[in-house]
């Protein structure tokens, strides 16, 4: 049972408390998420391999709006070590409230799990692929441990421990359409797998994970010594450029939509887990974004549980919690019985 929240009701709401103690929950709560408002995708890369002339152009201003966006559009899930990733699983439900008995019950539509070395509708990939000057390494498929490029689809192996800086990311496994404007998938480099995120309006992402000390010594090479992180990101993104030279290279920089589920910030809390939303929602910094000025304490010596929870009202969830399951499908009293 989760015995402490906290709740980021409004921008206003962040900016009263801020000179607040930081405090450690189990459970950080968003209200009111969702607006309307525009993003630009990627149109053309233009000669992506050439020093002088590697450029990306963006295409007019595309509207959304409603509940969750732009979180409501498709997202892939990526993870920094040091992690180990024991069970993964995505969820969507037709209407659901948190705390709302009347709401339908949760369908899980991807998973995998580590120790059986089964899974359903998950592809991992990492950025194992040819390097850009201005778009950084392509999206690969990823080998079995997660970090080194593969051939093909293969599954993240049980031991699975990645170090700091080390990243993957899942998707689902139904692939993209032809790249193109206007299209499913958006303009997406042509030398990566292309596959779709993990898309609704109402959805939960479950986590069961370890994120361990990192044991080895930091140096300068590292830019995220024992940060480890799980986070959401519009799966454009990735398909274009996750890490560009070029702000033009991905739809990032206009506000597509990012959430870090569980984020170590900085390396004086290196036992801290913020959630933070980057849009532009009320803000105009989307570099810091609207952080929860709570934190969930990471747990370096034992197994973690948890996830995230977007509802149909508006309202996001992180949480960790010993109860939580990864069942095929999850009732509404066995998700609200995590929030009592």
């Amino acid at each position: 049972m989760l015995t402490n929240s906290i709740a980021v009701l409004s921008v206003t709401a962040l900016m009263a408390q801020s000179a607040m103690a930081v405090n450690a929950y189990d459970k950080i709560s968003f209200a009111n998420v969702g607006f309307a408002g525009t993003f630009q995708s990627v149109k053309k890369m233009s000669n992506i391999y050439d020093n002088s002339t590697c450029k990306c152009e963006v295409e007019d201003r595309q509207w959304f709006s409603g509940t969750n966006a732009p979180l409501a559009d498709y997202l892939s899930v990526h993870f920094r070590g040091p992690l180990t990733l024991s069970k993964f699983a995505f969820y969507t439900s037709p209407q659901f409230v948190i705390n709302d008995s009347s709401s339908s019950d949760w369908t899980r539509g991807a998973y995998y799990d580590a120790s059986s070395q089964t899974s359903s509708n998950v592809t991992f990939l990492t950025k194992a692929g040819k390097n850009s000057p201005c778009l950084g390494n392509a999206l690969s498929y990823a080998s079995t441990n997660g970090t080194g490029s593969a051939s093909a689809a293969t599954l993240l192996e049980s031991d699975n421990l990645i170090s700091s800086d080390q990243e993957y990311s899942i998707f689902s496994n139904v692939s993209c359409p032809k790249s193109g404007t206007g299209k499913g998938c958006g303009v997406y480099r042509d030398d990566i797998p292309a596959y779709y995120g993990f898309g609704g309006t109402t959805k939960m992402f479950l986590f069961e994970f370890e994120m361990p000390v990192e044991t080895q010594k930091n140096s300068s090479s590292f830019e995220y010594y024992d940060m480890p992180a799980i986070w959401l990101l519009n799966d454009h993104i990735p398909r274009t450029s996750q890490y560009p030279n070029n702000a033009n290279c991905s739809c990032w920089a206009s506000g597509c939509g990012e959430f870090d589920i569980f984020e170590v910030m900085n390396g004086t809390e290196r036992n801290h887990l913020y959630s933070t939303f980057h849009t532009f929602q009320g803000i105009e910094d989307l570099g810091t974004g609207i952080q929860s000025y709570g934190y969930i304490p990471r747990d370096t010596s034992s197994t973690m549980r948890g996830g995230v929870i977007f509802d149909s009202n508006g309202n996001t969830v992180t949480f960790v919690s010993n109860s939580t399951t990864f069942d095929d499908s999850l009732t509404v009293s066995s998700i609200n019985s995590l929030f009592i």
